[in-house]
């Protein structure tokens, strides 16, 4: 577990169980805004895991299910004997209560959304210097109707006579959310947990990040060297500066012209990074060929991935010596891409889409950051502005940005529907405001009337959101009159389309990129 040691000699991370909640990557999000270290884990995970990570201290998701459903997910027992403090959120409250004898039942009405709590007593997570009637966010229909012999009700509803308890050992429960926005104290509640229950210190600061990363890869890469995937975005630049502080000339940055950038973008590149250590690879017509013919979104990315790799490879074989290759991989690229803890969302090029047999052994100094937390590490290293707060692209370029075949017509189209986009953006003065910003190519056509002609084009639909970390996104309120410029601009320049429409869907259910 990545993380520094507090005060007490403990480690000063924090595990989330998730139990199938929407809301466990928030979870872990918040705790990292308090400044600990925070990781997702399955329910499955044993107790010797828990044992061998140390942490210090465990939050146990919400879920779906009622803990006396046949199959309902359960926590290895033991652990609860570890002597590590355990807060217990909604579905994870009530296992805690039901694990340690109390009861869990039915209790009236369900609570959905906002509902008014009461605080009974003094305690450490729902603390005696907050308001004693507040708001939280409620969503159960279960609730701990008794809490387990020892503890103390600390809070209550009028539909949960148990709407936070907590238990000598170090164990806590709240029936609602602290993790969502809608509980206005609820980041108070869980730093109680962290920085009073755990004893963790907020050590988990951008310097604290640099340090340990640094340490890491000296220890991984040992006296090797290194080849970095760099693309120009701010992902791959903190990876890289990562990296060449730790282990010097040593790293080599590769840019792999995909013939998939936007507009400008490679000779962007080149400017700000060409030099010693810079290598230029125009493959071009070798991804826009591996392409031909391909439709389905996972195989774009498989193909775009696998082959990445295999210039990478190349190139390392050319300098001679190298072992290593370092990916500007995020935490939500892991977790959309699958595994023990969330259903697979999209496979993103650089976890999903890499080939089994690469000979080159991954270093990934960011896998276990969030976006926000990148973009602090960049300023930290002193990487420009502009590189910091660049708008995401993803790794597979325009081909996710295009439903259906990827060609180079078409490529081209949706490159200079995208350029009208981030230039209007920009020219409106809404680049920090906006998260995200890009055009979609449909496979679909529509008829339009130009110069009073008919026309049988495709549409153009154009996608801004606002964000933290992209684990979550809203879709960006842009003014009306930049809309109307965009597609003016859109239909009136870019050959073949004659319509423009505007995404307003948020995430979830819908993902950022269309593919």
């Amino acid at each position: 577990m990545t993380a520094t040691v507090d005060a007490a000699g403990r480690r000063g991370g924090v595990l989330v169980v998730d139990f199938g909640a929407q809301y466990a990557q928030l979870i872990a999000r918040r705790v990292r805004e308090a400044s600990v270290y925070s990781e997702i884990v399955p329910h499955d995970i044993s107790a010797t895991r828990v044992r061998d990570r140390r942490p210090a201290g465990l939050i146990l998701s919400g879920g779906p299910e009622s803990v006396h459903t046949s199959g309902a997910p359960r926590l290895d027992p033991e652990i609860l004997s570890l002597g590590i403090p355990v807060l217990g959120i909604c579905y994870g409250a009530q296992l805690l209560a039901h694990e340690l004898g109390g009861k869990v039942d039915r209790s009236g009405l369900a609570e959905y959304g906002r509902v008014e709590l009461h605080v009974t007593g003094p305690g450490t997570v729902v603390s005696a210097d907050l308001p004693a009637d507040q708001q939280v966010w409620m969503s159960h229909r279960d609730a701990v109707v008794r809490p387990p012999e020892g503890a103390a009700v600390t809070a209550v509803t009028a539909d949960s006579p148990a709407a936070a308890f907590e238990h000598p050992a170090g164990l806590f429960g709240v029936q609602f959310h602290p993790e969502v926005a809608h509980t206005p104290h609820g980041q108070r509640m869980l730093e109680n947990f962290l920085y009073e229950a755990c004893c963790c210190a907020p050590a988990w600061t951008p310097d604290c990040i640099v340090e340990t990363s640094v340490a890491a890869i000296r220890a991984q890469v040992g006296a090797g060297r290194a080849v970095c995937g760099l693309s120009g975005g701010v992902d791959s630049a903190v990876a890289a500066s990562l990296v060449r502080e730790a282990i010097g000339d040593r790293l080599t940055c590769v840019f792999v012209d995909t013939g998939l950038m936007r507009a400008g973008e490679s000779d962007q590149v080149r400017e700000t990074f060409g030099g010693d250590g810079f290598v230029f690879v125009d493959a071009a017509d070798r991804f826009l060929a591996a392409l031909a013919g391909v439709a389905d979104p996972e195989a774009k990315r498989r193909i775009i991935g696998e082959l990445f790799v295999r210039v990478f490879e190349a190139e390392a074989r050319a300098l001679g010596d190298v072992d290593f290759l370092v990916q500007g991989t995020l935490y939500p690229d892991v977790i959309e891409s699958g595994g023990d803890v969330a259903a697979r969302i999209k496979s993103h090029h650089n976890v999903g889409g890499l080939p089994a047999d690469m000979r080159l052994e991954l270093t990934e100094p960011l896998r276990n950051l969030f976006k926000d937390e990148v973009r602090l590490v960049g300023e930290q290293l002193g990487l420009p502005p502009e590189v910091v707060w660049r708008h995401p692209f993803p790794g597979p370029g325009l081909a996710v940005r295009i439903v259906g075949e990827v060609t180079r017509e078409r490529v081209e189209t949706v490159r200079a529907a995208d350029a009208i986009v981030r230039a209007e953006i920009h020219r409106a003065g809404l680049g920090r405001d906006v998260w995200q910003v890009l055009a979609v190519l449909l496979e679909v056509r529509s008829v339009g009337v130009m110069g009073d002609e008919r026309t049988y084009g495709h549409p153009i639909v154009i996608r801004a959101v606002t964000s933290a970390d992209a684990m979550t996104a809203d879709f960006a309120r842009l003014p009306y009159d930049v809309l109307e410029t965009m597609a003016s601009r859109i239909v009136a320049e870019v050959s073949g389309v004659n319509r423009v429409a505007y995404d307003i869907t948020s995430k979830p259910p819908g993902t950022i990129e269309w593919e």
